[in-house]
């Protein structure tokens, strides 16, 4: 398994969570908003990492688009369901890729 394809499981598995209506929304409150902070690091860590290894990238380019405008209530809990699907379906995508390779 590629670096990127592991990187998009685990930010589409973080995604999920911050996706949760209550305890994604409370944890981003309790914490001051650093999960936002830390989550557009790690898309833009798996970015870069993708882009070096050829893999799609559009899951972190969303994720970074949610994570600035994830501090909006409705849209932000909108927009972590919308990228964790993005990422998540990318990843299965690049594992069946690594597998057939």
């Amino acid at each position: 398994m590629k670096i990127s394809t592991l990187l998009k499981w685990v930010t589409g598995g973080c995604e999920a969570f911050l996706a949760i209506p209550i305890a994604g929304g409370a944890f981003i409150f309790s914490n001051a908003w650093f999960p936002l902070l830390f989550m557009f690091i790690f898309h833009l860590i798996t970015l870069v990492v993708s882009a070096k290894e050829k893999r799609s990238y559009a899951g972190s380019i969303l994720g970074m688009i949610t994570s600035a405008i994830g501090a909006i209530p409705i849209i932000g809990w909108i927009m972590h369901t919308i990228t964790a699907i993005v990422l998540l379906i990318d990843a299965g995508r690049s594992t069946r890729l690594d597998n057939k390779a």
